[in-house]
């Protein structure tokens, strides 16, 4: 398995992304640059849809933009992120194409927002990778992951944590922003697991902008109609609402199997100490440096077939044979932590085992 990122390299990244924000502006400006037209040959834009979930900014951005730099000295990255609005996204796209830019790596907000925009891009010759969430509209390329396996895993996880009372388990579901073109697929996949596997579904809710914060209230109110014993186990589509239903039902008093997804520190942590039973590790490294890897031979006009071997159709089955990569992803718990993330040095040791989690990090072998 290869390493997901080395501190070196984020290191490295960091001064690329001040150089590169100097260049094009601050961050999250609804103008995504300076504005100076010179970006068509040389400059990729990177939109990426929120900064609620940690990954975007700690491991996406800086992962891409160093691809980049590696594969490109001399190209430049615009980059914004929308922060959850629509809007602001569709500024920012329009933007990169006024501006000139020929390439744009969308991660988007909202997918069906997406296909005016694409399509006036296309006509405009301007080329759009979709990055983790597959956009519609006719994109050159889509990489993310076999996003209906992973809701399966996260099915599989929970029923393993429940385990032998599995069968007569009521269990509730905290899904994903509906706006989220993965959310449906996670869904999907676990309900294919937790319909025939637990003994009924019977709180379900999905949370707008994958909000921590919401899916704290919907757990309460899941509480409140169910009672503390009315189900035995919880799916939640991410760590990051995890750690808003663990606090709801910790209020309560309530204690049941939880899993979530994104292998977040804040997860991890939560795992070690038993509050939360698994997450889903996707290595975001090969995901991001393959991205910038198509988007760097598109600006150049190189072919990127041996890059997308897979051929995929947008949700809404309009748009078809979109060439993509899909990579896979794995269960975490604590058993696996060490193998898993440590090696791969998603995180270090000490990273994940400050003062709060050291005794929980010896229990589990973490040095």
């Amino acid at each position: 398995m290869n390493a997901l990122t080395r501190r070196v390299v984020i290191g490295t990244a960091a001064v690329s992304m001040a150089v590169s924000l100097a260049a094009c502006g601050k961050a999250g400006d609804g103008d995504g640059g300076s504005g100076d037209g010179g970006g068509d040959s040389k400059t990729i834009g990177l939109l990426l849809p929120e900064n609620k979930t940690t990954r975007y900014e700690t491991f996406d951005r800086p992962i891409i933009e160093a691809k980049i730099k590696a594969l490109c000295g001399d190209c430049d990255v615009k980059y914004n992120n929308a922060a959850q609005d629509t809007e602001t996204q569709k500024k920012q796209f329009d933007s990169l194409v006024t501006q000139g830019v020929k390439v744009i790596i969308l991660d988007s907000v909202d997918y069906k927002a997406t296909k005016s925009w694409v399509t006036q891009a296309e006509k405009q010759g301007v080329k759009v990778v979709a990055y983790d969430r597959l956009a519609e509209g006719p994109i050159s390329a889509y990489v993310s992951y076999d996003n209906e396996k992973i809701g399966r895993l996260q099915g599989e996880a929970l029923v393993k944590a429940l385990g032998a009372k599995a069968k007569d388990a009521n269990v509730v579901m905290i899904n994903g922003s509906p706006t989220d073109p993965n959310a449906p697929l996670f869904k999907a996949g676990a309900h294919s697991v937790l319909d025939k596997q637990v003994k009924k579904v019977v709180y379900e809710q999905d949370i707008p902008d994958w909000s921590p914060d919401e899916a704290n209230k919907k757990m309460g109110a899941a509480l409140d109609s169910l009672g503390k014993s009315g189900f035995q186990g919880v799916y939640s589509a991410n760590d990051g609402m995890a750690g808003g239903i663990i606090t709801a039902l910790k209020k309560q008093g309530v204690k049941v199997p939880v899993g979530g997804q994104d292998a977040e520190l804040a997860g991890l942590q939560r795992i070690l100490a038993g509050e939360q039973s698994f997450t889903i590790y996707k290595q975001i490294k090969p995901e991001a440096e393959t991205t910038a890897e198509i988007a760097v031979k598109l600006l150049k006009g190189e072919k990127i077939d041996d890059l997308v071997p897979t051929k995929v159709t947008s949700l809404t089955g309009e748009f078809k044979d979109i060439p993509a990569k899909l990579y896979d992803a794995q269960i975490v718990t604590k058993e696996n932590i060490a193998s898993t993330i440590i090696a791969d040095k998603v995180y270090k040791a000490a990273d994940i085992c400050t003062a709060e989690y050291k005794a929980a990090c010896d229990a589990a072998g973490i040095k």
